[in-house]
């Protein structure tokens, strides 16, 4: 917390001031003019173009450097500015430059502190089982539940207080020496836990390609020499006899095989990126920021006072915990009315185009208050920076009278179908069936396809197909060459980390090992995989994606961990894969797994080991918890799916009563039909429906260049970033603007307001609070699951039926379809 935030207020009373602004001022005490001057002149260099950095700082930096006449004709005001700018010098070396970092994350380390014990793996592994389990099981579901890191970090607080009543006797085991209880338990254990929950509690993207494999109303693959012939029962199996288990299990291995590989790449590559995503101290990973909180709400909560709060963070986090646990009952259960507030269609609920604008469920949700669900929202409003949240916002806000006018004007046969869905449609308006365009091996038949019907998008989901990837690389390029210059070098051995990034984090995390690189070793077992598992697809598939990694896992990531936004490369590996693997569905499938998945893995990762640097845990003792926790998580997802596969009736099926609807899993089988077995060049090339699409990475690649040449002379540029701009415009299909626009004023009101002016409450209270939220609603919806839906328990009135009577919740289309009984071209009119 630095004296200059306290600059348009009273001086703060001595119980108001953090120890770090305390710690640092006595530094400053002990800095010479020139170590200050040289700190100052780091800061306008490696922050210039920092959205996160404190501009009164740099533009106060900027002043005391480049104003020649301050010196000279106003020398009380230089000394004044010299003394402000030398507590944020000394701020700068000996804790982060950043307010966020600094307001949860310790500048200093215990080493002797035990990590390695027996409590961290016995509690860590069952909060693995159970997390993967839930989620796993409640993935196909929609509305989604999800059990999040959070719900681990709290549940092992009393399990930890639980073992410490264990016996203190040591062991010595191949000369190791431990204990049941170490002592107590401290928060780098109850960060190790929480970092194995982070990567067990993901469920593995192969489960998708299963899904669609299996389902009849996608690939039906039943008894057509399955290669996941495990999932299966008895009479679907390919050999009989003795010989049916071990079949099973053998094919279950390569199951969990090909499952793993995709995580063992984005470790791999993980590694590789910390000299730029971990080191540097930039790259913050502000959703990181919300766990240490709670971590030091249980194990670091000093009695402070806080612009007049003198409340713990637990008791604060107990207090938001339960009131949301309370509410959301509400809006999940009692009255889901409060969830889909789509209240302009109960004016006239069949009114077309109300709905399509207004509606929340399949319309485009442009509602001034469309839900009073925290759940609702898709960026958590308080963990984000207000400039993240707003430019996503505004890309969505940008986008929505592009897809109004696509959907009104009928461009490319979109009146016919609803102006917001994730589904795929053929020449009827009904369910594309992909069964009519392949034959029994899976691949496209150009015959079944002249016979059938083209494929249709609606509105929304052409939106999907954007300029973000052309963007995010142009991006890059402009605004972070420097430090991706650096984290090269850094990498061939020309620099030293330490001689790059300053801050203490590096300096403490030193005493420690690194892991070497594991690259090599999971593109093997990636390719083992694939090429052992009859998946109709060629180990090659690894390649490609390990070099669309390479490519993009570093300038997404930089963004990523600038902004708490991850740039999805799902579009563009599905483009690739399809130019690769034509009329190939599957291993389209898997060449996006090992391209786009393994990007999005590599990034997840990364920021856990950010998030063990800022714990100051061993990265060798990191490694092996995410490996470990990988691991058993793999094995009980292969588990559940054959369960969720065998014994939930009409799973996927859109009336399965529970709501295992699959809507991620129709989206996931939409594109394998689009980009797989039809292909891109069917569908965008020359002469296809979507051809003039592919400007937009052209459009793409331009767009950052005029805001970086004119942000200097437009100040309001300063704050557009165009890939999180563009990403806001990939919500579409299913969300909408009701899912965005609800956390725009939250996330001014404490992250641009509260911030401001009680810089001392945000920083003691911001993010316990969002983590006492999400945690709340995923245990909340867990319990409501287990102990009404799933007996049955229905309340029937209109708070529950309202929000999807009418077209918002049938989706209907603008136009009738012709008399003839399709539109577009007819059979033999297409080709």
């Amino acid at each position: 917390m630095s004296k200059t935030q306290y600059s348009d207020k009273a001086p703060p009373s001595e119980s108001s001031v953090s120890d770090d602004f305390l710690e640092a001022a006595a530094y400053a005490r002990t800095m010479s003019i020139a170590e200050v001057e040289a700190v100052i002149t780091r800061i306008v260099n490696e922050h210039n173009d920092d959205p996160n950095f404190a501009s009164h700082v740099l533009n106060a930096a900027r002043r005391y450097l480049f104003d020649t006449d301050l010196k000279g004709e106003q020398p009380a005001e230089y000394q004044r500015l010299y003394d402000e700018l030398k507590v944020e010098a000394a701020m700068v070396v000996i804790n982060s430059p950043y307010p966020e970092v600094r307001a949860v994350v310790d500048n200093h380390d215990d080493i002797h502190m035990p990590v390695n014990t027996f409590r961290t793996w016995v509690i860590g592994s069952v909060l693995v089982v159970a997390g993967a389990f839930l989620n796993q099981f409640f993935s196909i579901r929609y509305p989604a539940i999800g059990v999040g890191p959070t719900v681990a970090q709290i549940l092992a607080v009393p399990l930890g207080k639980l073992m410490e009543l264990l016996p203190t006797t040591e062991f010595v085991t191949f000369g190791y020496a431990w204990s049941l209880n170490p002592g107590p338990f401290n928060p780098k254990e109850h960060m190790l836990i929480t970092i194995m929950a982070n990567v067990g509690f993901i469920t593995p993207y192969t489960s998708d390609i299963i899904w669609i494999q299996y389902l009849p109303l996608y690939f039906n693959q039943v008894g057509l020499d399955p290669p996941f012939g495990f999932f299966w029962s008895n009479s679907n199996s390919p050999v009989v006899g003795n010989q049916v288990w071990l079949s099973r299990v053998y094919e279950a291995l390569n199951a969990v095989l090909v499952a793993l590989s995709t995580s063992l790449l984005g470790y791999g590559f993980a590694g590789l990126t910390r000299r730029f995503l971990v080191y540097p101290a930039s790259a913050i990973w502000p959703g990181n920021l919300a766990q240490i909180a709670l971590n030091r709400a249980f194990h670091a909560d000093k009695p402070t006072v806080a612009d007049g709060w003198s409340m713990s963070r637990l008791r604060w986090f107990l207090y938001c915990f339960c009131a949301m646990f309370v509410y959301f009952w509400f809006p999940d259960f009692i009255c889901t009315s409060l969830s889909y507030f789509n209240w302009m269609t109960w004016i006239s609920p069949m009114n077309v185009s109300l709905a399509a604008i207004t509606g929340s469920v399949f319309g485009l949700g442009f509602n001034p208050l469309p839900t009073f669900d925290w759940n609702q929202m898709i960026v958590d409003p308080l963990i984000n920076p207000f400039f993240t949240t707003f430019n996503f916002f505004l890309g969505a806000l940008i986008t929505f009278p592009i897809i109004a006018v696509i959907w009104y004007t009928n461009t490319w046969n979109t009146g016919y179908l609803p102006i917001n869905s994730n589904y795929l449609f053929d020449n009827t308006g009904n369910l594309y069936n992909v069964t009519n365009v392949v034959g029994t091996d899976t691949l496209f038949n150009q015959t079944m396809y002249e016979n059938y019907s083209p494929a249709y998008l609606s509105a929304s989901w052409a939106m999907e197909y954007v300029a973000l990837y052309t963007a995010t690389l142009s991006y890059a390029f402009l605004n972070c060459r420097r430090e991706m210059i650096h984290g090269f070098r850094s990498l061939l051995g020309r620099e030293r980390t330490s001689d790059i990034h300053k801050d203490i984090h590096v300096r403490l995390m030193e005493s420690y090992e690194e892991v070497p690189d594991v690259l090599l070793l999971a593109v093997v077992v990636g390719a083992v995989g694939v090429g052992v598992y009859p998946t109709n697809t060629s180990p090659a598939v690894v390649l490609y994606g390990a070099f669309l990694v390479m490519t993009f896992s570093v300038p997404a990531g930089i963004i990523a961990s600038i902004t708490n936004v991850e740039v999805t490369f799902n579009v563009l590996a599905d483009l690739v894969g399809g130019l690769c693997f034509r009329g190939n569905a599957i291993a389209v499938n898997y060449f996006k797994a090992y391209g786009y998945i393994t990007t999005s893995q590599t990034l997840s990762f990364a920021s856990d080991l950010k998030l063990a640097h800022y714990m100051h845990i061993p990265p060798q003792l990191t490694f092996c918890a995410q490996i470990y926790a990988t691991v058993i998580s793999t094995f009980v997802c292969t588990g559940i799916l054959n369960f969720q596969m065998t014994k939930i009736p009409g799973v996927c099926t859109p009336d399965q009563p529970n709501h295992f609807i699959c809507r991620n899993v129709n989206t996931f089988f939409t594109a394998s039909v689009l980009w797989g077995t039809l292909g891109p060049k069917r569908m965008f090339g020359p002469g296809g429906i979507y051809n003039g699409l592919l400007w937009c990475f052209l459009i793409g690649a331009i767009l950052p260049i005029p805001i970086y040449c004119l942000r200097k002379k437009i100040k309001a540029l300063q704050y557009i970033h165009m890939p999180v701009l563009l990403s806001g415009g990939l919500i579409w299909s299913p969300y909408s603007l009701a899912n965005i626009w609800p956390a725009v004023p939250i996330g001014y009101l404490f992250n641009v307001f509260i911030k401001r002016r009680y810089v001392a409450w945000w920083s003691k209270y911001n993010y316990v609070t969002t983590t006492a939220f999400s945690a709340a609603i995923a245990i909340c919806g867990i319990v409501i699951f287990f102990a009404i839906e799933w007996p049955g328990v229905q309340i029937n009135w209109s708070g529950n039926t309202r929000p999807f009577a009418g077209c918002d919740g049938m989706g209907c289309a603008r136009l009738p379809i012709p008399d003839q009984g399709w539109f577009g071209p007819g059979i033999g009119e297409f080709h």
